[in-house]
């Protein structure tokens, strides 16, 4: 057996070499088989992998299309913190999973588009996974961003798209450039989309896809970068030894080395002193994981991005040009990692996502909304902190031609409000619907332009067949407005009220405040001319109760003697605001009147005039009496108050649609006096409108040019104007040089109701309440600054606020050339004295002189006439 054992043992190793030889010899033989027939396993390989692919895009396809949609508007004022739009970030990539269990990865992204197409500055929508919507739509903005369900876009095919897809390039570990939030870092977008239009077919739009990073990709990046950066560092250390070595060598064989051994008498074999230096090679630094994976390092908030950019139009060129555009804005974000467009560009051409193979990948990820980017594009969330919100208070959106209709001639749906230039330089007559503006205030020193515009508004108006009354102190717009109004279609409506001149030729027309012809209330009437000539005195309850009450009484008199002489078919002998004066001084007048109308007044107004009136002393009167002196020696305005049957007639101008110019004179004490009376009178016409139903009302204008001068009159009508004028379908636009100046009710009524408020040039403290209702934007620096006839302005349209905006008001000979009849002119103004049945000064100054007579007459012919059946007579009236 001892002998046998050796034998075994060389037998057991024959056994595993052999087995060992044998296996290798198979492995060989296999190779050998696989290299000849690789095609099959690449086959197989390639099969499997389609295969797969196959089922991946199916699933893929079936999770997107459960996919839902969000818009989110921004309110004006949206002013998001850092911290709240990356809460945003931290939802977004949340939603990003929502998503079945089954559905691959490239499904499972959460997308943001901002689009533009002429009929918006910048829509912002967020698309994702069904399962996230209500995480999605409960954002970190609060009320500032509305979020609602958006429908799906079914854009109309265009001539010519182009198309981009942007990747990371630079170091990959570096982040993008820290873009402030002020100013908005989506403006270089809006910027790039703001000439868009929309009538061209033009159309831009920027798909930022998010998702959760994949941790395995994550670690062997990783590792990756850690090995390179170890291999960098050894390299760096093998070449500084290198280069110390080099040094070392270059030192010992300078000139000045070996002169510092010869004088300091040491040898260069020596092992001391200044002999053969050993050189210590550098040892390598430790590679510290922050510094090599920067935003890498953490998984935190770390994300994956892909950015799809689509731009398309009808015209040729524009969307190249626009892409050309989209990719400078994105440039903003650039820093030592930036944004840049895949593809390889060949002298004039580019091979990207425009060509083959890139194109048919590209529009399936945009139709499916799969994120698949050819490089990881890793960003953290506070990278893109620009693009997770909509636009701020901080982004200057563009006004589009949606946002502001242009205006049209003759269309009487359209209010002119100005020219305004786009961002590509373009002019354009823009206006507002002329339901939606109720009140105008426009501001700005003399001269800035800001009548002219009101003119040229008017004018676009009165063409279209609208009704308006323009009031003016200094009667400068009426020779201006003529020639653009000197139409035949147009003469028949206008009337000129002027009460400005005085020469032998002066023609004037003739209004009684307190005449009945005309059908108005009687308690109306005596109520507004009361109120009118308190207002122009200052008269109130408290100062002047007696001459309140003395007025009131005389003109509760005089108001039922017209009634009576309508009554009686006699509207010429009507009394008139200066029979005032006889009513209270002459006894045979006094009498007379109120034996005529004793049935006709109440027992309280009988009982005052026989009980109180004679203990009052002669000299109480004489604060009534005064201004109407004052009325009655200029020979102007007695001629248009002292007619018995006077034409001018307010609410019938409105329901007619008349064009009516009124130019009361100046600002003294008896010009104040008219103008209060006119005020009062159209707020009582506009008031009278109660009895027309709504839908029936006619619309009218009413410009008040020198608000100034026309609220020292009337400063609480005026306010009454504003805040009463839009129930019936009445609009008042207003100009003032000085906002500070007018009377606080109706400076506060103006602001508050206004629908448009605009502003020219001016001083900073005569600007600074109108930029402060814009939250100083602009400031009042900028609108100090503006030239002549420009305009910032807000306006209302579709019951949301524009601007404020730079216009260029409308000029009269620009705007309006085509329609200027300047040789028919002559033929205007005798049709708008006509109209207002202006007749030559000494006539009426001569009848108004006899009219007391007419009355008196009347007063004794008819002592008791019948109080029923009053009638209206229109026949001098406008109709």
């Amino acid at each position: 057996m001892d002998a046998a054992a050796p034998n075994l043992t060389g037998q057991a190793g024959e056994s595993v070499t052999g087995t060992v030889f044998a296996l290798f010899t198979g492995l060989i033989e296999t190779a050998g088989r696989v290299a000849a027939h690789w095609w099959a396993f690449a086959a197989g390989i390639i099969a499997v992998w389609a295969a797969g692919e196959v089922v991946v895009r199916r699933l893929a396809r079936k999770a997107s299309a459960e996919r839902m949609a969000l818009e989110l508007t921004a309110s004006r004022h949206f002013d998001p913190a850092l911290e709240e739009i990356f809460r945003r970030g931290v939802q977004l990539a949340r939603a990003s999973t929502s998503m079945p269990w089954w559905a691959p990865r490239r499904a499972k992204a959460v997308q943001i588009r901002l689009r533009a197409d002429g009929t918006s500055p910048l829509m912002y929508r967020v698309e994702g996974p069904a399962g996230g919507e209500r995480l999605l739509s409960i954002t970190p903005f609060g009320p500032a961003v509305i979020v609602h369900r958006a429908r799906p876009l079914a854009d109309k095919p265009r001539k010519h798209v182009v198309r981009a897809e942007f990747i990371l390039r630079g170091r990959p570990t570096a982040p993008l450039r820290d873009v402030p939030l002020q100013p908005d870092p989506l403006q270089p977008l809006v910027d790039a989309v703001c000439d868009l239009r929309a009538e061209l077919g033009d159309l831009a739009e920027i798909r930022l896809d998010i998702q959760r990073a994949p941790k395995w990709v994550l670690r062997a990046r990783r590792l990756q970068l850690m090995g390179q950066a170890r291999r960098m560092e050894r390299r760096e250390t093998q070449r500084a030894a290198r280069w110390a070595r080099e040094d070392a060598g270059t030192i010992r064989d300078s000139l000045t080395w070996q002169l510092q051994q010869l004088v300091g008498g040491k040898h260069g074999g020596g092992t001391s002193g200044g002999g053969n230096r050993v050189v210590m090679p550098p040892v390598p630094r430790r590679v510290e994981a922050a510094d090599a994976l920067g935003k890498l390092a953490e998984d935190d908030h770390l994300v994956r991005v892909q950015l799809l950019v689509m731009c398309a139009s009808n015209t040729q060129g524009r969307a190249q040009a626009r892409l050309a555009q989209m990719q400078a804005a994105l440039d903003v974000f650039g820093g030592r990692s930036r944004w840049a467009m895949r593809g390889l560009r060949v002298g004039p051409w580019r091979f990207g996502a425009d060509r083959w193979p890139s194109r048919r990948s590209f529009e399936r990820r945009w139709r499916l909304g799969h994120c698949q980017p050819p490089r990881p594009n890793w960003v953290r969330l506070d990278e893109v902190t620009g693009l997770l919100k909509p636009p701020t208070v901080h982004c200057r959106l563009p006004l589009l031609a949606a946002d502001l209709p242009a205006f049209a001639h003759g269309d009487p749906g359209l209010l002119l409000q100005g020219i305004h230039r786009g961002p590509d330089g373009r002019r354009r007559l823009v206006a507002t619907y002329a339901e939606e503006t109720l009140f105008e205030v426009g501001v700005g020193k003399a001269g800035g332009g800001k009548t002219e515009r009101a003119l040229a508004q008017a004018v676009g108006w009165a063409h279209a067949g609208g009704g308006l009354l323009f009031v003016d102190p200094h009667r400068d717009s009426w020779p201006r407005a003529v020639p653009f109004l000197a139409h035949e279609t147009l003469m028949q409506r206008i009337a000129l009220i002027d009460l400005n001149s005085g020469g032998a030729a002066t023609r004037v027309s003739s209004w009684n405040p307190i005449g009945m012809h005309h059908g108005q209330a009687a308690h109306e009437v005596v109520e507004t001319t009361a109120d009118a000539y308190a207002a122009a005195l200052a008269w109130d309850d408290a100062t002047a109760p007696r001459a309140l009450t003395i007025l009131t009484a005389a003109l509760t008199v005089l108001v039922t003697v017209n009634e009576a002489a309508c009554t009686a078919g006699r509207p010429g002998d009507q009394a008139t605001l200066f029979h005032v004066r006889s009513l209270l001084t002459d006894e045979s007048f006094r009498t007379a009147a109120l034996a005529a109308v004793q049935e006709r007044l109440d027992a309280e107004t009988r009982s005052w005039w026989q009980t109180v009136f004679p203990t009052l002393p002669a000299d109480s009167f004489a604060v009534v009496l005064n201004p109407l002196a004052r009325l009655a020696a200029n020979p102007v305005t007695r001629a248009f108050l002292g007619q018995g049957a006077g034409v001018y007639d307010i609410r019938a101008a409105m329901d007619s649609r008349m064009i009516v110019w009124v130019c009361p004179g100046g600002n003294g004490p008896t010009d104040r006096l008219i103008t209060a009376l006119l005020a009062r009178d159209l707020l009582r016409a506009v008031r009278s409108r109660r009895d027309t139903p709504e839908k029936q009302r006619v619309p009218f204008r009413a410009y008040f040019d020198e608000l100034i001068t026309l609220t020292g009159a009337a400063p609480e009508t005026i306010a009454a104007m504003f805040e009463d004028f839009r129930k019936y379908k009445v609009h008042v636009h207003g100009m003032t040089q000085l906002l500070a100046r007018l009377p606080g009710p109706v400076r506060l009524s103006l602001v508050q109701n206004a629908s448009t408020l605009a502003t020219t040039a001016g001083s900073h403290t005569a600007i600074a309440p109108i930029t402060a209702e814009w939250g100083e934007k602009p400031s009042p620096h900028i609108v100090a600054a503006l030239d002549r006839y420009e305009h910032y302005i807000s306006l209302t349209v579709r019951g949301r606020r524009t601007g404020p905006l730079q216009i260029t008001g409308p000029h009269l000979d620009d705007v309006f050339a085509d329609q200027a009849r300047p040789h028919q002119a002559a033929a205007l103004r005798r049709a708008a004295r006509t109209n207002a049945d202006a007749q030559p000064l000494a006539e009426h100054a001569a009848r108004a002189s006899t009219q007391l007579g007419r009355v008196h007459a009347f007063l004794t012919q008819h002592p008791t006439a019948d109080p029923a059946g009053a009638r209206r007579d229109t026949s001098k009236g406008y109709q």
